[in-house]
């Protein structure tokens, strides 16, 4: 066979075969898009409600007064919860997963909606990094209080070992046990050794939880601002923006539901109050001080500083357009 004709063939039956996989994947592409234009529609709707929701005066003047209230009433709750409900187990799967790891499970998503966001509305990685300083330094600030109350606690207590009173004929049958103290113990090592400790303590958990669900708020609250600066510039914000949003969101209502559980099925006075004020006050040192101060005076900035354009009465009011469309 002449070699031109042997190509031409060839290059013939490839044509084919490529025309072939074009039309088998606009076959399986086609019902795809049917199922996930609705998806995509619902997530808009459902992400651009919520930003709404987040970025308005009422949460961002409100959320902290109305989660102080929840610390402050919350164990008022302990009587009428029941003891034998799943969340009284302190191995529940919530307290093992998330309670543990909360501040870890808070860093990933919020820095990653940092990320994203930041990149997305300026394409700068220097601004990005400024705002992702903000975790860092929240992180910072965390690592900080868990040492300090660590070694606090372990200086206002002591470790005991409960002894079984030795009976005779004259003692009681109900003495209470002796306490057999050890000194040079931390609380640590004391609880891991099945031993007792008393002392003053401060809930580290209600500390890192009030901590997260303050910074989730100021983070996400400039969502709706993103989205109505995208609107302007008729762009669309990507899907893994609005999924990312989305599970910060589900991860901020989480955190709201462990600290109930914690204040209603494991009620510590004042310790889980002590904790919240202290996660109020490393909020208000953060993003009610150090942060409103400019980028020269060491601050890496408010959350959506130096990312949007239009005024603030602009934002909101194409935010609203949103739904009117």
């Amino acid at each position: 066979m002449d070699p031109m004709t042997e190509n031409a063939s060839k290059s013939f039956t490839a044509e084919i075969n490529l025309e072939k996989l074009q039309k088998i994947a606009a076959e399986v592409i086609l019902p795809g898009r049917f199922i996930f234009r609705p998806l995509n529609a619902a997530l808009e709707l459902l992400t651009s409600i919520l930003a709404w929701v987040l970025g308005s005066s009422l949460v961002q003047k409100h959320f902290h007064l109305m989660l102080s209230g929840l610390v402050l009433f919350g164990p008022v709750l302990s009587f009428w919860v029941s003891k034998y409900s799943i969340f009284a187990n302190g191995n529940h799967y919530l307290y093992r997963k998330f309670l543990r790891s909360t501040w870890g499970w808070t860093c990933i998503l919020t820095g990653s909606f940092i990320i994203l966001l930041s990149f997305s509305a300026r394409r700068s990685i220097s601004l990005t990094l400024r705002h992702l300083s903000r975790i860092g330094l929240a992180g910072l600030l965390w690592w900080g209080c868990r040492r300090l109350l660590t070694l606090l606690e372990d200086a206002a207590g002591a470790c005991y070992e409960p002894l079984a009173p030795v009976q005779d004929t004259q003692s009681s049958a109900s003495a209470p046990p002796l306490l057999l103290l050890h000194e040079d113990q931390t609380k640590a090592s004391c609880l891991k050794a099945n031993m007792m400790w008393r002392g003053y303590e401060v809930s580290q958990e209600t500390l890192i939880l009030c901590l997260s669900c303050l910074l989730l708020v100021e983070e996400l609250s400039v969502f709706g601002r993103h989205l109505a600066q995208e609107k302007r510039f008729h762009r669309s914000p990507s899907a893994p923006l609005r999924v990312l949003f989305l599970l910060c969101v589900v991860l901020l209502f989480i955190w709201m539901v462990l600290l109930l559980c914690l204040l209603a099925y494991f009620p510590a006075w004042p310790s889980q109050q002590l904790g919240g004020a202290l996660g109020y006050l490393g909020w208000r040192s953060l993003y009610q001080g150090w942060y409103r101060l400019t980028p020269s005076e060491g601050s890496p900035g408010l959350p959506g500083e130096g990312l949007f354009t239009s005024t603030d009465s602009d934002k909101h009011s194409q935010l609203f357009n949103l739904f009117s469309k």
